[in-house]
């Protein structure tokens, strides 16, 4: 009798938490923005996006990458991170510190530079250095094509664009001639450094106004996440990878519903370790971030096959080191 209750109890109550969840999944979902020129339209191809400037064609983060990334292999996207410098300049550089980048170490093989640089006390931080210091160095030393060091002889690395390549020098190139391009940044200082940051982005981009709204600014600092939300309200954020998580975590649970995700970009790789490779290449994620009005952006696809997979799945924009191969394989496409 007491088993004969607990089942009706079951039976009553099993229907009512499938129809809760039913209907919280089909109840239309507040749109982040109303304007997001990071999503393509339904079947459109999705947007290349120069990962470093392109560090697989050029020198990473120098204006000889960006211009050959939108002169040359026309990306609709310019990707890089942003750190402070000693006198307050933003400027392009994948770590904090420029060893493994440039010329700073004379000419020691990249190789014995590496090496040092796993002692932290080795490296030349950003943080440490003026713009006019690390302006002397070559960006392009150590890059390599066909085996060779094509760059390390270079003797005016201004005119050959391998210097350090600031936010207003990028903005100030492409502004007049490419007002469409796009941009993502992710702002690598935390803490003071960090807001100071910001504030510098912000201010930069009063001078280019028709950037403030194609420029998309992501961090892994949950204090600059904050300062951006509170203090730049107007700029467009993409997801930390905190913010990411939850998205995708309310969505596994089918609790989509109370997802309270601001971001207006899903920045995200094919998998994630969760103990396990967790796939990201769900049709649901792409699906509930478009009914958000959010794009779907992956990181970092150099494979031609894994390029195609994402083309299929419908993504909005693929970040990448090469943009040459992305646009071959998007020509088979068009």
């Amino acid at each position: 009798m007491k088993r004969f209750r607990v089942l009706k109890i079951v039976g009553t109550a099993l229907p009512a938490v499938v129809a809760f969840f039913l209907v919280i999944n089909l109840i239309p979902p507040a749109k982040v923005t109303e304007q997001n020129p990071f999503v393509v339209d339904p079947g459109a191809l999705p947007m290349v996006a120069a990962h470093r400037g392109g560090g697989e064609c050029n020198p990473e983060n120098t204006m000889l990458a960006f211009r050959e990334a939108v002169n040359t292999y026309h990306v609709d996207i310019i990707e890089s991170d942003l750190y402070l410098t000693k006198d307050g300049y933003l400027v392009y550089n994948h770590d904090a510190y420029v060893d493994e980048t440039c010329n700073i170490n004379g000419d020691l093989p990249l190789e014995d530079v590496k090496e040092r640089c796993k002692t932290v006390e080795n490296r030349h931080y950003i943080s440490d250095l003026s713009l006019a210091e690390l302006e002397q160095y070559n960006f392009g030393y150590y890059f390599e094509k066909d085996g060779q060091r094509i760059y390390e002889d270079v003797e005016d690395v201004a005119a050959a664009g391998l210097q350090i390549a600031t936010v207003d020098k990028l903005f100030a190139e492409f502004y007049e001639v490419n007002p469409d391009l796009l941009f993502i940044v992710e702002i690598k200082d935390s803490g003071e450094l960090g807001a100071e940051a910001c504030r510098i982005l912000n201010e930069t981009l009063n001078a280019y106004p028709e950037y403030k709204d194609q420029i998309v600014i992501g961090t892994f600092h949950e204090e600059i996440e904050a300062e951006l939300k509170t203090r730049y309200p107007h700029l467009l954020r993409g997801a930390s990878e905190a913010s990411a998580g939850d998205f995708i975590k309310s969505l596994l649970l089918g609790v989509n519903l109370f997802d309270d995700s601001d971001f207006v970009c899903l920045q995200i790789p094919l998998t994630y370790d969760v103990g396990f490779d967790l796939p990201l290449t769900l049709k649901p994620i792409l699906s509930r971030a478009h009914r958000r009005n959010m794009a779907v952006q992956y990181w970092t696809i150099n494979d031609a096959d894994e390029m195609r997979m994402l083309i299929r799945l419908g993504c909005d924009c693929i970040m990448t080191d090469n943009p040459a191969l992305l646009q071959q394989v998007l020509d088979e496409y068009r």
